[in-house]
């Protein structure tokens, strides 16, 4: 009962300083700076692309 006069948001708290910082894996640095490109699309969503173009084009009849 030594802290009776302090509220509970009013003790003392020791504060530690945090040990420094060490990345995980030395390597993620390195590659997150190369930061590659992003990859070619496939075959595959380039031909739902060009279907999905198709239906958004209206289509009329040539007139002659």
């Amino acid at each position: 009962m030594a802290n009776k006069a302090l509220a509970t948001r009013q003790r003392m708290m020791l504060r530690v300083d945090p040990a420094p910082l060490k990345p995980r894996n030395p390597f993620a640095g390195f590659a997150r700076q190369r930061s590659a490109g992003s990859h070619a699309k496939p075959v595959a969503a380039e031909r739902q692309a060009a279907k999905r173009a198709l239906k958004k084009v209206k289509l009329t009849p040539d007139e002659e």
